[in-house]
């Protein structure tokens, strides 16, 4: 892989959610506790877009636009940089929070909460198919975090981070079936993740500064150190897919380092698979 490099300033308190959409000519992300939706530009520039309180996630729509992720629910918009929609709220609890999410082969959208207190147990993972049916599919998580697929569908990778570790699920008839642990993350905070075309999962692993490469055998085939502690996410894209980006954060640091709430690219061995979109 080649040198990491630092794509823009520390534009954000807690970006997160990274993803490559050629539907909206690039890289997207969130700086969640803003609401803000950032697109980065050819020119190097980066537009902010307000969606509310909290922006947690953001994906493209098969028929156009994006689905993003506010406080407590999700609203849809129709072009992609039009301002969203009024969200549908999935509960009422002020308490809770909307954190991460994604979609599946058959374009279900995923979508994790948490609580502002980080109780225990207290958030669930939501699927929202493209009726806009919603149902519980994890009933007790607490900081539900990046969930993606594998390239045939047949697995599904998850991050409760309060566990410490990277789950696994079978998909059977599409549904999530059989959890088990992946690989621990041996103190580092399993965040957002991405599987790449090859099926290998990249893990962002916060409070230690490093992006963790896996086989899909669960083998740490390499490690990226970042100059910052809150890594919270990555993606694949770019021309090839072979761009790995990755977002930082400085959320409730005293002393954070001048590079954190930046984004960070390198180029990787593998590409990406494409992002898969919410057809609803």
């Amino acid at each position: 892989m080649s040198t990491l490099e630092q794509i823009t300033d520390p534009l954000c308190y807690h970006g997160e959610g990274p993803v490559w959409s050629d539907s909206w000519g690039g890289l997207r992300w969130v700086d969640m506790l803003a609401g803000d939706l950032l697109t980065l530009r050819a020119d190097g520039t980066v537009d902010r877009l307000n969606v509310g309180k909290v922006a947690a996630f953001v994906r493209p729509r098969t028929g156009g636009g994006y689905v993003v992720a506010t406080e407590r629910g999700i609203a849809l918009a129709e072009g992609p940089d039009e301002a969203p929609a009024s969200p549908r709220e999935l509960w009422s609890d002020p308490g809770v929070r909307m954190n991460e999410g994604g979609c599946d082969p058959a374009g279900n959208l995923y979508a994790g909460s948490m609580p502002y207190d980080k109780t225990p147990g207290a958030a669930k993972l939501y699927r929202i198919t493209p009726a806009g049916d919603v149902s519980v599919v994890l009933p007790s998580v607490t900081t539900s975090n990046g969930i993606d697929f594998s390239p045939d569908g047949t697995r599904a990778y998850y991050n409760d981070t309060q566990t410490g570790g990277t789950d696994v699920f079978d998909v059977v008839d599409g549904e999530l079936t059989n959890r088990r642990l992946f690989h621990h993350g041996d103190g580092g905070r399993p965040d957002g993740l991405n599987v790449d075309s090859a099926g290998n999962v990249w893990v962002a692993m916060n409070r230690v500064g490093k992006v963790r490469l896996y086989s899909p055998e669960a083998e740490i085939l390499t490690e990226v150190d970042l100059p910052l502690r809150l890594v919270t996410a990555c993606t694949l894209g770019g021309a090839d897919g072979r761009d790995l980006y990755i977002t930082t954060s400085r959320e409730n640091l005293e002393d954070p380092e001048p590079q954190a709430g930046a984004v960070f690219r390198l180029r990787a061995d593998v590409p990406g698979k494409p992002v898969l979109p919410y057809a609803g």
